[in-house]
């Protein structure tokens, strides 16, 4: 099988095999919780007229080879491969007219942080309030529908927003990371805003270094170049096979004294879960 036949296979047929289920669809798209993370509503979209996908939450998207690359973590040719062996219908999905897109989202309000269910959120997570204020927001937000939502805003370097609350994370706007600069010669490198407020936590102050968030693992690469510069480079990642994968590849591109602190975590999850477990203990 090349690369434009298995690209025919329907990507929501795939995800059927695979076991996942229609959230919600409407004659364009369908909607799918999100493979990559544990979520309550659905942010992985399905184009069927264009057979693509985009995971709002990650901030990945592309065709069916570009999914199972990452979803399986194969090369091309095992994917190709595996995917001759199924017998999937080649559903050619034939372009429509195209009609006039709205909006996906429409942000109403951004505000600091003053929602007792969001300082509660904070609290659950052992975050300091103090430096949720200086670095988030309170955003809220409307989808298709005339609800408003709101939730935890953490601003990316192109505008964009990571939304968290009790039951939704995702990302409004573009996928970015977001770079928080003071003068500094040391660079620290997190996943999440929650893995650097919780370093903050941990400081009880803001160190003088400068700060970058990937806001997702897929977006280490991007910060290869922004290495340049500094003296010393720390990183704390998660301790699974994508926070090892991002580690290994900022760590091949430094030519500065690079640090991986995820010895001091790494009987736990991520930052956020070492705190977590030291203010239980």
């Amino acid at each position: 099988m090349n690369c434009r036949n298995a690209n025919k296979i329907s990507i929501v047929e795939f995800l059927k095999r695979e076991g996942m289920r229609i959230a919600k669809e409407n004659e364009r798209d369908s909607w799918f919780l999100s493979p990559f993370r544990s979520e309550s509503t659905p942010s992985f979209k399905v184009d069927k007229t264009k057979n693509l996908f985009y995971d709002f939450g990650e901030g990945i998207g592309g065709n069916l080879i570009d999914f199972v690359m990452i979803y399986k973590k194969w090369d091309l040719r095992k994917t190709l491969n595996e995917l001759s062996k199924g017998s999937f219908s080649f559903n050619q999905h034939k372009p429509k007219q195209p009609t006039k897109k709205a909006a996906k989202y429409t942000i109403k309000e951004v505000r600091s942080i003053s929602s007792p269910a969001l300082i509660a959120y904070l609290e659950e997570r052992a975050i300091n309030l103090d430096f949720a204020q200086q670095f988030c927001t309170q955003v809220h937000y409307q989808f298709t529908s005339e609800k408003t939502y709101f939730g935890l805003g953490f601003k990316n370097d192109v505008g964009g927003y990571e939304l968290r609350n009790r039951y939704f994370k995702g990302c409004l706007g573009s996928k970015s990371t977001t770079t928080i600069t003071q003068d500094s010669s040391t660079l620290s490198m997190f996943e999440s805003w929650s893995d650097f407020l919780s370093y903050l936590t941990l400081k009880k102050q803001i160190p003088h270094e400068d700060f970058i968030v990937l806001n997702s693992t897929f977006l280490a690469s991007k910060c290869v170049n922004k290495l340049n510069g500094y003296e010393k480079v720390k990183t704390f990642f998660d301790n699974d096979e994508a926070g090892y994968r991002a580690t290994l590849l900022l760590q091949s591109k430094s030519t500065c004294a690079f640090r991986d602190l995820r010895k001091h975590y790494s009987d736990f999850n991520d930052l956020n879960d070492f705190l977590l477990h030291k203010r239980i203990g």
